[in-house]
């Protein structure tokens, strides 16, 4: 349906505000469960003109590319690399920790992707959807709370429209207007710190190895991709960012070698840099009456450990599996059960991603001798080993169970 005809009166099921990678993962995902749903989105459905769909390269957890396949995605995603290495350390100090996938009786950890590739691959998916309405382009204007739902009027290029939803989902990031309208406050916190995010040449091969290392002025990541290249993360304190981003091509190289070191030897031909201020937004809550906040627009994490998308996708995921075993999708205790579902996963990675930033990268002294001995025992304890690869696989708290297909 395009955005010129009218919804007025009609209810849409479910509506989902946020075409970005969690929204539109959700929409296929109702769709591929035989559930009509409604899906307005900013831009225009054309890979390259998705503003979510940037130069960033991500990093897919196992249970993510589980998911993926689960709701027909994975097929049109072709140029992913698989990650079978990951090597964590920390810079001037003693001690690393390796996960291999074999060590673990998987082919891979996780893959690796250009953002605008997921996002091609997630529109030539919404494509083949039969029950899904698309607004695009189209941005939410106003809610009105009904008996059993809420009316949205939503802007499109024709004008307003109306629609009536039984459940609303909020998938329209950080600043999410659907948050703010339903009066959920966020926590907040600046972690004052930039990330540049950019493609490399190493003079040696990645091996599909990803590389997470930690300093005093943030962590760096080395991400592996196709045709040889590296997804470079690097981050830098707030207010440096404008200088290095001046940097030319070479002294940008130098930094990046500086903080990342020589274990792929000689690093060259950045790719375009693109910077990103890291914030931490954590709504106070989940769900409102017939109302669910998903992706960023329910938490943004620190990147360390690129868990932000992966924890996104698994919102959607739960939440399309308990819509698609109900009779009503805003019934009260469907959403209870979707906040207590997502209570562990979410609470644990939020914990996790803050905790590593503030202890990793704290320069006292003093911490040196416990990271050591932390990275040591990961590195050598089994049980350890295991418990962190399945949590950096995606399998915290109880997962859909569309990832669960390929579960180790």
């Amino acid at each position: 349906m395009n955005a010129h005809e009218s919804l007025s009166g009609a209810d849409a099921g479910v509506l989902i505000v946020g075409g970005g990678l969690v929204g539109a993962s959700l929409a296929i995902a109702l769709d591929a469960a035989g559930i009509a749903a409604t899906l307005v989105e900013t831009a225009a459905p054309r890979a390259d003109a998705q503003p979510s769909h940037d130069e960033r390269n991500l990093a897919l957890a196992r249970a993510s590319v589980n998911g993926l396949e689960s709701i027909g995605v994975w097929r049109h995603a072709a140029a992913a690399t698989p990650i079978r290495h990951i090597h964590v350390s920390r810079a001037g100090e003693f001690g690393s920790a390796r996960i291999d996938a074999d060590r673990h009786g998987v082919d891979a950890l996780g893959w690796t992707l250009p953002a605008r590739e997921l996002g091609a691959a997630l529109l030539r998916r919404l494509d083949e959807c039969t029950r899904l309405t698309r607004l695009a382009p189209a941005t939410l204007a106003a809610l009105e709370p009904l008996a059993a739902g809420w009316r949205a009027r939503i802007r499109t290029a024709d004008g307003l429209c109306g629609v009536d939803a039984s459940l609303l989902v909020g998938a329209d990031g950080t600043e999410s207007f659907v948050r703010a309208q339903l009066g959920i406050d966020a926590d907040r916190h600046d972690y004052r710190q930039t990330l540049f995010v950019c493609t490399v040449a190493p003079e040696r091969s990645h091996a599909n190895r990803a590389w997470e290392r930690f300093a005093d002025d943030g962590p760096v990541a080395m991400l592996p991709l196709a045709e040889g290249r590296c997804g470079l993360v690097l981050t830098v304190a707030g207010d440096a960012a404008d200088a290095v981003a001046a940097l030319d091509d070479a002294a940008f190289i130098e930094l990046a070698q500086r903080r990342f070191g020589w274990r792929l030897g000689r690093l060259s031909r950045p790719g375009k840099r693109h910077p990103y201020a890291i914030r931490r937004v954590a709504a106070q809550r989940l769900t409102a009456a017939r109302a669910v906040l998903v992706g960023n627009a329910a938490q943004s994490v620190h990147p360390i450990g690129a868990q932000g998308f992966n924890l996104g996708l698994r919102d959607a995921l739960t939440l399309a599996e308990l819509v698609a075993d109900a009779a009503d999708p805003g019934a009260a205790g469907l959403l209870e059960r979707y906040a207590a579902r997502r209570a562990p996963d979410r609470e644990g990675t939020m914990a996790m991603s803050h905790g590593l930033v503030q202890l990793a990268c704290l320069p006292q002294p003093w911490l040196a001798p416990l990271r050591t001995l932390a990275l040591l025992a990961s590195d050598r304890l089994p049980p350890l080993q295991r418990r962190l690869a399945r949590r950096g696989m995606g399998f915290r708290g109880e997962p859909p169970r569309a990832v669960l297909e390929r579960l180790p």
